[in-house]
């Protein structure tokens, strides 16, 4: 069978399956512009928009072979397939990196802008639609010298909670969340705060962080030896008496601790929040092919593009499983065709270059830096599917050999394009053969003759590669595919969606490799070994992974090492330290917390269960008909231990919910109704009398008809203290998930509801003599119980409630429940 049927044989079997809902929901919403109704008419858009800025004889051809490299697999990245060809002032670039100097206005005394000049720059560059990173290291710490105003600092923190802020208005205003990253390095004084800030509920939930470690402070962690923690700026007079002295090189040392102590702390908050990541500067450095010219200190908010001052991502996967030639060993052996991938790869390239000139710049400095060094990312997504096509395992010798060679076609290809694009257009303008091809440089351990070619011709682009999260982009354009280097997570699963008027939709999310076994008539009963996820591998082998690929890419690679909640706290920090020994340029783990203690389920008293009759929606509603008092004499009723947990820990209180039998609107038997609350003898404390209060006002909302409304808007009320935990609910895979509330009142009003939902659905379920409720006995029927758990900091969950969301892959994830939420 030649190349072409074998290919012809997959795009037969993929023509066979329906497109998922969820790829057309998020091609509509993130994508399709006014006038496009399919991804034809997209990619039409797309290609006309990259081939605009060749010479004009050459616009049609070059037009052509965009389109066809779009439908080979061959995509840009979410800000070029939404904005290019739209005539809208906004920028192709997802990603930028932001310099904030040692100063309030203007510029300080190395150059960098000021702080509030800085945020301007941010806020500007969200506003069209770019990411950033920073490095906040510039900042003098708390404490220092203020010599113009004669005052201490704030520190960095302070004013990365200002940058915060900021993204939050700029995001309000569009429908696109506005990512940062904010990283400080490993010896600035205030490191700790930065390390520990985000355990604080609701701080910096538009920022990822990651500390800048380097080698001499790794080098110290292992000898357990002391570590200084040092800035240009002067400490006050207060910091002085405590120590803070001048070393020989000019630097103030403000502290010195044990480098393990530093380390420990932050392993422990990777460990329990997955934040900060580790950013491994001196390799970053070291690996630079312009690092005679540039120091890079920060990194694009997902951590795979380690940029300089102003530059930018100009990024475009090239989707794997296109180039898989008879998957699953479908009418032959299956393999990966390389050829086809690398010529690809080089149209690509020129692609991402044509973009450099196409794109809106929201700053000039940004427009610069890109014309200076031409850096583009030309990377690929679904790299897992594409091994478990070709029957290979992603956790096995043989996966990462396969993803070795893949990587390895990558490289050679985008840089012997980059090589005749320069013969055609020029070099980047600050191209110098000798210090770009220097010893230890990534451009230094390519092929001999590939080397040759960049002394002889130059080179169109500084830096050529780049792994990036893929999260929508691999939802709309490739059929949801394992997103980018990572494997996948699950091969179905399902995902919900708020609709703009409220409502919730479910869809069932299906891998594509898994789609491609069933359409090519594969039992899904009964997997072949390949058909490895994500959580199924160690964490070792997640970054093998890694290392496996990382030599070939001259930038960096966006992946998240899962780890179990069980894993041993040493053997987590190990993890980083095998990173570093690998060469890697940074490292982000996530291990979801356990839920600590046990659950205890709801125990209905053992009598009979009666069926409860719906009211007639044609009669009088006797729920909701005004009672003008309590009735005399003695009523059912039930108490209720509510266990939840604040920022301040455990909290138990009890509530006694009495109930009067009402008639049916039908007139056949009787319904009870919740008409009274209240909380028994002893509970009336201070800290306490407003329960009291809200259970007399929820007892007159019972009696005038209106309770549920009521309960409504208890449920909505919220705090500044951090979110509360109580209750759980199931979703339909049987998950238990835990529930979180912006209050104790909204909590509470949860509980309440539970009890009325319990009465309704179980009238059997124990109740109190009237002497009990009086005096408050507590009830044999028990809530459910969860013991507290340690909460990753982000946005408000849609599902769950935690305030727990954060970027993750691309995408909005819910560290608590696992909801999956927008991407891009």
């Amino acid at each position: 069978m030649n190349r072409h049927v074998d290919h012809q044989v997959l795009l037969d079997a993929i023509s066979t399956m329906p497109i998922q809902p969820i790829s057309k929901d998020v091609l509509r919403e993130k994508y399709l512009k006014p006038g496009e109704d399919n991804v034809s008419q997209l990619f039409d858009r797309v290609a006309r928009a990259l081939a605009s800025v060749e010479p004009v004889e050459l616009r049609a051809e070059f037009e052509v072979l965009f389109r066809q490299n779009l439908e080979a697999g061959a995509i840009g990245a979410g800000r070029i397939m939404s904005a290019a060809g739209t005539g809208i002032q906004a920028t192709l670039i997802n990603c930028f990196v932001q310099p904030v100097g040692d100063c309030i206005q203007g510029v300080d005394g190395s150059g960098y802008p000021g702080i509030y000049e800085a945020l301007r720059e941010a806020a500007e560059t969200m506003r069209r639609g770019g990411g950033v990173g920073y490095d906040f290291s510039r900042i003098r710490p708390r404490g220092a010298c203020v010599k113009g105003t004669a005052s201490t600092a704030s520190g960095p923190c302070s004013y990365i909670n200002v940058f915060d802020h900021s993204c939050a208005t700029v995001e309000s205003a569009g429908a696109r969340r506005g990512a940062q990253m904010g990283v400080l390095r490993i010896d600035h004084p205030d490191v700790m705060e930065f390390i520990t800030a985000k355990r604080t509920p609701g701080r910096w939930n538009n920022f990822n962080v990651s500390v800048a470690v380097s080698d001499t402070f790794m080098d110290a962690v292992l000898h357990d030896g002391p570590w200084d923690l040092v800035h240009i700026a002067d400490p006050g007079a207060e910091l002085c008496q405590h120590g803070a002295h001048q070393r020989e090189d000019g630097m103030w040392v403000y502290q010195t601790l044990r480098a393990t102590e530093l380390w420990d702390t932050i392993m422990c908050s990777a460990y329990d929040f997955a934040e900060p990541g580790i950013l491994f500067l001196d390799q970053i450095n070291r690996d630079n092919n312009l690092r005679a010219i540039e120091s890079i200190s920060a990194t694009n908010p997902c951590g795979e593009q380690p940029l300089p001052p102003y530059g930018c991502c100009d990024l475009g996967p090239v989707i794997l499983p296109r180039f898989v030639r008879r998957p699953f060993g479908h009418g032959g052996k299956a393999e990966f065709d390389f050829e086809a991938f690398a010529n690809s790869v080089a149209l690509q390239v020129r692609a991402l270059d044509n973009v450099l000139d196409l794109t809106h710049w929201p700053l000039p400095q940004q427009q610069q830096e890109a014309q200076d060094k031409r850096r583009i990312g030309v990377g690929f997504t679904g790299l897992g599917d594409a091994l478990v096509m070709l029957g290979l395992r992603y956790n096995a010798d043989e996966g990462r050999d396969m993803a070795r060679r893949i990587a390895e076609c990558m490289r050679d290809a985008a840089y012997i394009a980059s090589v005749a694009l320069a013969r055609e257009k020029g070099a980047f303008a600050l191209f110098d053969a000798p210090t770009y091809l220097a010893k230890g440089t990534f451009a230094s351990r390519l092929p001999d003759a590939l080397k040759a070619s960049i002394r002889k011709h130059g080179i169109r682009n500084s830096h050529l590669l780049s792994i990036a999260p893929t999260g929508s982009v691999s939802l709309a354009f490739a059929d949801n595919a394992s997103n980018g280097i990572e494997p996948a997570f699950s091969w179905m699963y399902t995902r919900k969606k708020r609709e703009a008027d409220g409502s919730r939709t479910e869809y069932e999310v299906q891998d594509h490799a898994w789609r491609l076994y069933c359409a090519l008539g594969g039992d899904t009963d009964n997997l072949p070994a390949q058909f490895v996820g994500a959580l199924e591998m160690t964490a070792h082998e997640h970054i093998a992974m890694m290392e496996a690929v990382q030599p070939f890419v001259d930038t960096a690679i966006s992946k998240t090492v899962n780890v179990p909640a069980n894993y041993p706290y040493e053997d987590f920090k190990d993890l980083y330290l095998q990173a570093w020994r690998a060469g890697l340029k940074g490292l982000a783990t996530y291990r979801p917390n356990a839920i600590l203690g046990s659950v205890l389920e709801l125990t209905p008293a053992p009598e009979a269960s009666k069926p409860v009759a719906s009211v007639d929606a044609l009669g009088a509603d006797p729920m909701r008909t005004v009672i003008e008092s309590r009735p005399k004499g003695a009523l059912s009723a039930v108490a209720e231990k509510i266990e939840y947990w604040t920022h301040e820990g455990h909290k138990t209180l009890y509530l006694i919910v009495s109930f009067l039998p009402v008639k049916r609107a039908d007139g056949h038997g009787t319904v009870d109704r919740a008409i009274e609350f209240f909380m028994p003898v002893g509970q009336s404390g201070e800290s306490q009398q407003w329960i009291t209060a809200s259970m007399r006002l929820l007892s007159l909302a019972a009696r005038g008809g209106f309770l549920e409304r009521a309960l409504s808007d208890m449920c909505k009320v919220a705090w500044d203290r951090g979110p509360v935990r109580h209750g759980h609910k199931t979703r339909e895979d049987g998950a238990r998930i835990p529930l979180w509330h912006d209050s104790e009142v909204a909590a509470i009003a949860f509980a309440v509801q539970n009890i009325l939902a319990l009465r309704v659905s179980h009238p059997e379920m124990s109740t109190l003599p009237a002497a009990l409720g009086e005096v408050g006995a507590t009830s044999s029927t028990v809530f459910a119980s969860e013991a507290p758990q340690t909460v990753m900091k982000g946005k408000k969950c849609s599902d769950c409630g935690a305030h727990a969301v954060i970027r993750k892959d691309g995408c909005d994830y819910c560290t608590q429940c696992g909801y999956l939420g927008s991407c891009g």
